[in-house]
């Protein structure tokens, strides 16, 4: 009897939600659509890659509603197959590795994606962090991108599900409840409070910095918009990147 098919779909989401369409051309000189993260979704969960790699029933996870939902197809691997997969590559996607412009949660989305259906996710998503770093401006970004990983590495407790290599097999334990899979490492309950998503958190917050900068520079009226978006986004980045920028 052949495999039962199941439905892949890649969640994409604007993490800028909106910022860097309406900035990105008088910051970088082109316009960039988003800035991308994404999440595959099959067996009823997304897939994600973020402080490891992480899963949570579709439609659950802390980055909200998609932006868009792209079909990518059906694949006939068996659920378990796939975690065992995942639990494989996981060595690979942890927080130690986690790099936002060379090994991100799209390109874990597209090696999962090649896994599966065996296409990999559209290219413009792929090719965002490159297209910014060639771009006039994209040079000042990396102080404050490394600055930004130094702190989600040094704090970053993830509240979802992870994969784990297990160094050992671990036999049943009859005093716990038996997992749904065996690759699912559930996390352990800690005395210390679980953090939100940390890499939302940290764009969140220069996000609203940037948006509060524009506009108290506008209120002055003596800038143009463009004007005041680049001397706002430069001073944020200063904060947070410790860059020599005089705005």
């Amino acid at each position: 009897m052949a495999e039962e098919a199941h439905k892949v779909t890649l969640n994409v989401y604007d993490l800028s939600r909106g910022l860097a369409r309406q900035l990105s051309a008088s910051l970088l000189g082109k316009v960039i659509e988003g800035v991308w993260h994404t999440g595959i979704v099959a067996y009823g969960n997304e897939y994600f890659f973020g402080g490891g790699i992480q899963h949570l029933p579709a439609g659950t996870t802390p980055y909200g509603a998609p932006l868009r939902s792209v079909e990518m197809g059906e694949t006939h691997v068996p659920k378990d197959v796939f975690e065992i997969y995942l639990d494989e590559i996981s060595p690979r996607y942890t927080a130690e590795s986690y790099n936002l412009i060379t090994h991100n949660c799209n390109n874990f989305s597209n090696e999962v994606s090649q896994f599966l259906v065996g296409k990999g996710i559209p290219d413009y998503i792929l090719q965002l962090p490159s297209e910014v770093m060639n771009s006039p401006m994209g040079g000042l970004l990396m102080p404050m991108i490394q600055n930004l990983e130094a702190t989600l590495r040094a704090g970053a407790v993830p509240n979802a599900p992870q994969f784990k290599p297990q160094s050992q097999p671990v036999g049943p334990n009859p005093s716990e409840k038996a997992s749904e899979s065996p690759v699912v490492v559930q996390p352990s309950a800690s005395k210390e409070k679980v953090k939100e998503d940390p890499l939302g958190d940290a764009r969140t917050k220069i996000q609203e910095e940037i948006t509060r900068e524009f506009a108290s520079l506008m209120a002055q009226g003596t800038l143009r918009a463009s004007e005041a978006a680049t001397i706002a986004t430069k001073r944020v980045m200063q904060k947070y990147g410790h860059l020599n920028v005089s705005a």
